[in-house]
């Protein structure tokens, strides 16, 4: 059965609460105004959507970080005064902030600030993608990573989804560097970091020369490129990351969670990013809530020192423990109970499931301090084997509130597997566009089992709790979009964004646009316990709220995906509007 979401007890039916707003304040009687208490920040123009919500509205009234009235504007205007911020949206929707289940935000700062390669497969790109790197950029900072010719490999792969380099893979020649970046230290692989290429002040701070091992050369001169092992030397030589550059990273990540109105992330925190994210919290310039999960086999450092689930305040918390049973699909490592099609593999375990019994005592040892595990599993017998060691640690431990996630729920074993996590009260962190993305080659690698991914509709039917996310940036094999609205697109219409196949892929797990968008801000404030201080626009919640340019309810479903946020607030403060 669905998780019931309790509502805040000044939560009452937005036609009364003008009614409501007027009574919290006893003044003058013949002073109407000095009765109602005064919003800071008054957004109207548009229809107001939020789960559970009772009536219609066009209007939300902000007090300091919370939402003081939510109604009809003509009523609400009670709460205008002279220093009231008055927005009008003109059309559109207003809904809650988005809340992203899953990413990575260190990885997306660094692709954001620093150089993505992964498009490119020639001097052209190459070229422009490093000039734009080397502008961004801290004066002092290295210039790393790059992955190039990630896209061309993959699209070159066999046919089973595998990447394969063509014959006439680019190999870039070094000088290109110094044409760009000048005295700045450059280092670069390509996707598979088969290839590497590094500057020659690179190669002076390790004191690379044509005498080492690995290091091409012509005329004498180091041409830049490096064979494997050389570059993986080479990169041991690269200073530590300057603080400086990490906040820079952050805040331009940060910057595209406000464009797209994602007011929370669940993210993978490492403990170098939790003091980037400290840093700007105190500093008043985390514009993106933070519920930080650390890894499972963490769970007795934390508890070494006090620190349970929930721990900060809301802006930044520590969150559940992410632990992992399998592999993933992009490399054919999740585990299955069949071997894949095109290779003799029925994918890998994980680390923390070595030795035998090692995944159970880290579940049941978290569980029992007061920490929320939260496991990645993607293949079928993955999925399975989880329950089973959910279930054990339920028995071991006893009852207690906890919000247990399969963590991307990718491949059923059948549908039978929803019902049994629907009874477990287990929620379902999925990725929507995984789905739309790896519809590309799935059914070559798994046939008829491809049935069972991403199967959305099957297990909200079943009732369990859909909690959705983007898992970005993504991978070698594909960047992921932090955007909301392309998230709720693949869930919807299950199609690629360029609108294939014609019917949907799998129809029949596809999902209407309420559930989608409740699984991107009411179910995922569930997830992290915090249910009754956001992801719905009610009197008394925090102020996250988000302007879209289109009504999606009034679009075509095709349109989805070109949804653009026009207005984001968190925390009762304006972070992005659009011009």
């Amino acid at each position: 059965m669905k998780h019931p979401l309790p509502l805040p007890a000044l939560a009452l039916s937005v036609l009364t609460l003008p009614v409501l707003a007027l009574a919290l304040v006893a003044c003058d009687p013949g002073d109407e105004r000095a009765q109602t208490p005064q919003a800071d920040l008054l957004i109207h123009g548009a229809p107001v959507w939020s789960a559970d919500m009772e009536g219609e509205a066009d209007a939300v009234a902000v007090r300091g970080e919370r939402i003081l009235a939510v109604g009809q504007y003509e009523e609400l205007k009670a709460h205008r005064g002279d220093d009231t911020r008055v927005i009008e949206v003109d059309g559109g929707r207003i809904v809650p902030g988005f809340i992203d289940n899953h990413t990575h935000f260190n990885r997306a700062g660094e692709l954001l600030l620093g150089i993505n390669l992964l498009s490119v497969a020639d001097d052209e790109g190459l070229r422009r993608e490093l000039s734009a790197a080397h502008e961004r950029m801290p004066e002092e900072s290295w210039i790393t990573g790059g992955l190039w010719g990630a896209y061309e490999a993959w699209e070159h792969g066999d046919g089973q989804g595998d990447a394969e380099a063509p014959a006439d893979a680019y190999d870039p020649d070094g000088e290109i560097l110094e044409d760009i970046a000048g005295d700045r230290p450059v280092l670069l692989w390509n996707w598979d970091e088969s290839l590497w290429l590094a500057s020659r002040s690179a190669l002076a701070h390790a004191d690379f020369d044509c005498e080492q091992d690995g290091v091409e050369c012509r005329d004498g001169e180091p041409t830049g490129r490096l064979d494997a092992e050389a570059g993986e030397a080479l990169r041991e030589t690269v200073p530590d990351k300057p603080f400086e550059q990490r906040i820079a990273e952050a805040e331009k990540a940060l910057e595209r969670l406000r464009e797209q109105g994602v007011t929370t992330i669940h993210d993978i925190t490492t403990p170098e990013q939790m003091q980037v994210f400290q840093h700007l919290h105190r500093e008043g310039r985390l514009t993106t809530r933070v519920y930080a999960r650390p890894t499972l086999d963490r769970w007795e450092a934390l508890a070494e020192v006090g620190i349970t689930h929930g721990f900060g305040d809301p802006m930044l918390q520590i969150g559940g423990l992410k632990g992992f049973v399998d592999g993933i699909m992009g490399n054919s490592t999740a585990r299955f109970y069949e071997p894949y099609e095109h290779i003799d593999s029925r994918g890998q375990w994980r680390d923390m499931m070595s030795p035998e019994g090692n995944m159970l005592e880290l579940l049941k040892g978290a569980d029992a301090a007061g920490h929320w595990p939260q496991v990645h599993a993607i293949g079928d017998e993955a999925i399975d084997h989880l329950l089973d060691l959910y279930e054990e640690m339920i028995e071991a431990n006893g009852p207690a509130d906890r919000r247990l996630r399969v963590i991307h729920t990718q491949v059923l074993r059948d549908a039978s597997v929803a019902e049994r996590m629907a009874d477990m009260d287990l929620i379902a962190e999925m990725q929507p566009f995984h789905a739309i993305d790896d519809m590309r080659w799935m059914e070559e690698r798994i046939a008829d089992r491809s049935r069972w991914a991403y199967a959305f509709r099957t297990l909200h039917e079943a009732g369990v709790m859909l909690s959705f996310g983007s898992d970005w940036p993504g991978t070698n094999a594909s960047w992921y979009p932090a955007n909301p609205m392309q998230g709720i697109y693949a869930a919807v219409v299950r199609k690629t964004l360029d609108g294939e196949p014609e019917g949907g892929w799998f129809p029949e797990e596809r999902i209407d646009l309420e559930t989608a968008l409740e699984a991107y801000t009411a179910n995922n404030a569930y997830a992290e316990g915090n249910e009754d201080k956001k992801g719905r626009l009610e009197p008394g919640m925090l102020s996250d709220i988000v302007v879209l340019d289109q009504d999606p309810f009034e679009v075509d479903d095709r349109v989805l995906k070109d949804i653009d946020v026009n207005l984001t607030v968190v925390n009762g403060e304006v972070v992005f509007q659009r011009e």
